[in-house]
């Protein structure tokens, strides 16, 4: 009876190692199975996996120089329905047409003052430019504004634009007032430009309104701002200068 229980003990435990060996055996065959199909997959994700980008390509550098129209409404082309009718646009058709290497930019602001201009030259400066054509001071005029502040605001923004860069050929835009502003006030006001053109040695345009200025048919309804066609003969004013210091 005992060895019947000592051999039934040893069939147990042998059935038992036998299930734990099967187990084992299971198991292992599952992991290699896995193990290889991870691979496979790992592989196949490798071979659809998107190409490494190409590295961007650097933007090429505009050629063109800048020609930067500082001034006020008359640059800006104020009551105009499109401002590609204002003079600076004009003058890019022009500059155009000669096959010359130049971007016109129109930073007119109506309304701008000599210390409007002053307070935000520096800004505009954060480009390159090439020529550097001011036209303001209308607006101190008409505003009565002393002419000793007028004087001063220029002078410094012409300053400014040396020290930004020495290299910048500067085009200074005379204006002159109408008579009932007083002779003595209309002539020292004139004057101002004159005077910084030959102080500093500048390109000077005696009058940008020459030929405009005063005539009604050239001129919108408020007797100031230029029309589509007074512009044309403003490019054209102006152009007569430009052209002396544009280089091809």
């Amino acid at each position: 009876m005992q060895t019947l229980t000592s051999i039934q003990r040893f069939l147990n435990a042998a059935h038992c190692m036998e299930w734990k060996f099967l187990k084992f055996c299971y198991f292992a065959i599952s992991l290699l199975f896995l193990s290889c199909g991870n691979t496979g997959e790992t592989k196949e994700k490798a071979k659809t996996a998107a190409p490494a980008p190409k590295e961007t390509p650097i933007a090429e550098t505009s050629s063109k120089k800048t020609l930067l129209c500082f001034g006020d409404s008359i640059t800006a082309g104020y009551g105009l329905d499109d401002n590609n009718d204002a003079f600076p646009a004009v003058l890019q058709t022009k500059i155009d047409s000669l096959g010359l290497d130049y971007v016109v930019v129109n930073s007119g602001l109506s309304g701008e003052t000599t210390a409007g201009g002053r307070s935000r030259i520096e800004w505009v400066l954060n480009q390159d430019i090439d020529i550097f054509l001011l036209e303001l001071g209308a607006n101190d005029g008409l505003r009565g504004v002393p002419l000793t502040e007028t004087r001063v605001n220029l002078q410094t923004i012409i300053d400014v634009v040396r020290a930004k860069n020495p290299a910048t050929i500067i085009v200074l835009a005379g204006m002159e007032l109408p008579p009932n502003m007083g002779k003595e006030y209309t002539t020292e006001f004139r004057s101002i430009f004159s005077d910084l053109a030959k102080k500093n040695d500048l390109a000077f345009i005696p009058f940008i309104l020459k030929d405009v200025g005063g005539i009604a048919q050239l001129n919108q309804s408020d007797g100031i701002h230029p029309t589509v066609e007074g512009h044309k003969i403003l490019a054209t004013t102006v152009w007569e200068i430009l052209e002396t210091v544009m280089k091809p």
